[in-house]
């Protein structure tokens, strides 16, 4: 890497570096150099151990939140057995790949391979947020300074919208994270090649990350114009094929996997409602993203503009759960506004201001002190509570009914038991069997929503008769005992 050399003070006697050079290093230098760069990876691991726990103790207590665990289950459990990612849960025989395109997840089938369990996929994702961490923290380190720079991967691994995206079960914006952070990592470096390669990989992860690759590639571009034309050329290619890349994507590709030619999320951006509609919840999510986080000052970077892209189509969709601050949908914006901080606090650090040179200083430790408060409101505080881990009688009872379950069988299911049947079933949607008529029906009936467990069997399948083969811990599960 290139040494970025920041003002020295006026004593100093020791000789300047000269950018680009390689200086020579005392042996005590190099000895400590060394230990601190352990910093990173010791926080990595650290955050580690609190996402991957936090993950697998919430599985545990059968608290899955959405039905995306099992979706990308059975598509990496496909993978696992080199057959195509059919995902029955968006309807069966539905090729995932018509359905997002995330090639990416195949990465994780030999792991599913080894060990063929959900908590797997959380495990992973785990790890691929921790690792976010290192080049965070490293370049942080380096341009700020040990404490300065550890304060901002802390500030990273604790931002909310990490937590969130923990608390969030499994979802493939877990391979975003990383790249984006060892690319913008790279960019500050002023390695141009190896921040172009580390983003290409994101048109891999999701349709639309091909437009944050090429947000990536302009800023390159930009801040490599002065030194070298053939980067800057390079960068601009780079853009035009992350563009290419998504269109092609959308209009190409993943209507080729679609059973209805299309795309079936162009209806959440057209005809969806006004940009200005819910406008106060998405200025509320723009604050949460600028002030604890960066203290508004990451604003001063052009590294805040590849952030654009994500919140540019969450804020134009109709989708209201897009707007908030809940679910995974933050977790690509923090490595860019951790790091678009970082590049400023270092330029800010020049300014002739005496009021924005103290600002910068005091900012890192300002960031790292509000996620820790923020912590005790946001889910890894559960990790302080005995109660986290213990497994509720209500989640052994429903497991123990789950488990009359065969191996192999279609299951109609809610969200509730999806993440128990996935690996071991052929699980669809409540309601979206599409004439298939399941062997079992299994729901999560807490909040009794089902009143009749029988007539809502009828509804789903006139033609079929179900018995009530049990019910505990506030689930319900029915046989089928004649499909004529």
């Amino acid at each position: 890497m290139r040494a970025t050399t920041l003002e020295a003070p006026a004593d100093r006697t020791e000789p300047v570096p000269i950018p680009g050079a390689r200086q020579p290093v005392a042996p005590r230098t190099r000895k400590r150099s060394r230990r601190r760069d352990r910093a990173p990876h010791l926080l990595a691991l650290a955050l580690f151990t609190a996402y991957a726990t936090h993950s697998a103790l919430r599985y545990h207590r059968m608290e899955t939140r959405s039905w995306d665990l099992g979706i990308f289950e059975q598509a990496i459990r496909a993978y696992a057995r080199l057959q195509a990612p059919v995902v029955d849960l968006k309807g069966p025989g539905t090729n995932i790949l018509g359905d997002h395109f995330s090639p990416v997840t195949a990465l994780i089938a030999p792991a599913y391979r080894v060990f063929p369990t959900p908590v797997t996929l959380l495990v992973v994702q785990a790890a691929l947020f921790a690792l976010a961490a290192i080049p965070v923290t490293r370049v942080a380190t380096r341009l700020l300074g040990r404490a300065p720079g550890l304060a901002i991967g802390v500030a990273f691994g604790l931002s909310w919208g990490m937590q969130q995206a923990v608390d969030f079960d499994f979802h493939e914006i877990c391979f975003a994270v990383p790249l984006i952070a060892f690319s913008l990592e790279a960019l500050l470096c002023r390695r141009w090649r190896a921040a172009l390669l580390w983003a290409a990989p994101l048109v891999l992860v999701k349709e639309d990350l091909g437009v944050t690759l090429a947000a990536i590639a302009l800023v390159v571009a930009w801040r490599a114009r002065r030194e070298t034309s053939r980067a800057t050329v390079y960068a601009l290619g780079v853009a035009a094929f992350g563009l290419l890349a998504t269109a092609v994507t959308l209009t190409v590709v993943i209507p080729a996997f679609n059973g209805s030619g299309g795309y079936d999320y162009w209806e959440k951006v057209d005809g969806g409602p006004s940009p200005f509609a819910a406008a106060d919840v998405k200025l509320r999510t723009l604050a949460w993203l600028l002030l604890p986080t960066t203290g508004l000052l990451a604003v001063r970077s052009p590294l805040v503009l590849v952030g654009v892209p994500t919140l540019g189509w969450r804020f134009l969709s109709g989708e209201e759960h897009y707007w908030s601050t809940d679910w995974h949908y933050n977790a690509v914006l923090m490595p860019v506004l951790f790091l678009a901080l970082v590049d400023a606090v270092a330029t800010s650090r020049r300014s002739p201001r005496p009021w924005l040179r103290a600002y910068a200083d005091r900012l890192p430790a300002c960031a790292a002190a509000a996620a820790l408060a923020l912590t005790t409101a946001q889910p890894l505080s559960a990790l302080t509570d005995s109660a986290t881990y213990r497994k509720p009688p209500r989640a052994a009872a429903a497991e123990n009914l789950l488990a009359r379950i065969p191996d192999g069988a279609t299951v109609e299911s809610d969200v509730g038991p999806i993440s128990r049947l996935a690996g071991r079933c052929r699980v669809l949607w409540v309601g979206d069997t599409r004439g298939v008529t399941p062997d079992w029906i299994a729901l999560n009936n807490n909040s009794g929503w089902v009143e009749d467990p029988l007539a809502y069997a009828r509804q789903l399948h006139p033609k079929a008769t179900y018995r009530l083969s049990g019910e505990a811990g506030g689930y319900l599960l029915l046989q089928l005992v004649d499909r004529s």
